[in-house]
């Protein structure tokens, strides 16, 4: 079969898998995880640059679109996103260590699992450099899709337990809307293309410079933004700003829509279809229960900062929802949560935590690897 004839079968079949509910649940956009899977197991490829091209797609959308509210809504609550991106990783990391005493796992094999459970690529790349084996890849492969579903069903789930009313939740993370920019006399900003692609395509340029920027970290490793969060950085700006001088950088909703929900399915497809190609196999060979340690991996760190963002720091429901999808660094529960609440200003608060879970899931892969 043709790889693009797979993509986008792919992408149908999951859509009409994540369009089923089951008390009110649904897979959405994960669905196209699972099918991948499955395609992948079969012995399915698709281009593996489509992976990358979906994933800067959606940042670079969700970066746009959080970036009018963003820097509001984290300047009242800097500490609370900072220290929830930090307490997400620690979670996980002392969660990973009693994995692999209880069960006795190999270092690389929970270091690879610890960036699985976390669908952190950055934090697969360090556990690989880290430890110099290729068991780092496979924990990875066992723990990724429970990463990806456990975080995109607890975001659906949580509303439901705590009988939230969506509507009245919405309200309380609603910022007034900023008034329409102009040049700084006053005229009307200068629009060079009307559909939006130019100044959406100038800040995936900017933030793949970004992404390329490397800064070194104790113990030898180094750290770098990466393709996901080099333009998530520019997309905010860009969003923030909205013109360079007398020339407009606004991007319409419905193209930054469109880019979100193409660019999410087709990480989505592209992460799965490699997942699955050997994920049968890992399990018979290893074992169902790293799969349920991979699980508790990703619970663990939600369940606790959940609690911990309501009681400590009295964070609206959303904003405790977001930052939590932005400690775990899921692109796919992001785009979940944003359906569930029917808002983009959720991505505020993803964006809030993403930066600080990205560095210290890279660091606590070189922790783990150096005393363990």
């Amino acid at each position: 079969m043709n790889e693009f004839t797979t993509m986008f079968l792919i992408i149908a079949l999951g859509y009409l898998l994540g369009s089923i509910k089951i008390k009110g649940l649904s897979l959405g956009s994960s669905g196209v995880l699972i099918v991948a899977l499955v395609f992948g197991h079969f012995g399915f490829t698709v281009p593996g640059t489509l992976r990358n091209l979906g994933l800067i797609t959606f940042v670079t959308a969700v970066g746009f679109i959080a970036g009018p509210v963003f820097f509001r809504n984290f300047k009242s609550k800097a500490t609370a996103y900072i220290a929830l991106g930090v307490l997400v990783i620690a979670l996980g990391i002392v969660t990973t260590i009693g994995a692999l005493k209880l069960l006795g796992i190999p270092t690389p094999l929970a270091i690879g699992m610890f960036a699985g459970a976390l669908t952190s690529t950055p934090g697969l790349a360090a556990a690989i450099e880290a430890t110099g084996s290729d068991l780092a890849s496979v924990g990875y492969g066992i723990a990724y899709p429970f990463g990806v579903l456990g975080v995109v069903l607890f975001v659906q789930l949580m509303p439901k337990f705590v009988h939230a009313n969506m509507e009245e939740e919405v309200a309380k993370i609603s910022l007034p809307p900023q008034p329409e920019l102009t040049a700084a006399d006053g005229k009307p900003l200068k629009v060079l293309e009307r559909s939006g692609f130019l100044p959406f395509s100038l800040a995936i340029v900017l933030g793949m410079v970004v992404a390329g920027i490397t800064i070194p970290l104790p113990g030898g490793a180094s750290f770098s933004l990466g393709t996901s969060g080099g333009p998530l950085l520019t997309g905010l700006l860009f969003g923030h700003f909205g013109k360079i001088g007398r020339i407009s950088l606004k991007v319409p909703n419905g193209l930054l829509e469109t880019m979100r929900e193409f660019g999410l399915v087709t990480f989505l497809m592209g992460a799965g279809i490699g997942a699955g190609a050997g994920f049968v196999e890992v399990l018979k060979e290893h074992g169902v229960g790293l799969f349920i340690a991979g699980a508790l991996i990703t619970l663990v760190p939600m369940i606790v900062c959940y609690v911990i963002a309501k009681k400590v720091f009295h964070l609206e429901l959303l904003n405790t929802l977001g930052a939590i999808c932005g400690g775990m660094t899921s692109t796919p529960a992001l785009g979940s949560l944003i359906t569930v609440s029917g808002t983009d200003n959720v991505a505020a608060s993803y964006a809030a935590t993403y930066p600080v879970a990205l560095i210290f899931v890279v660091l606590g892969a070189q922790f783990m690897a150096l005393l363990f």
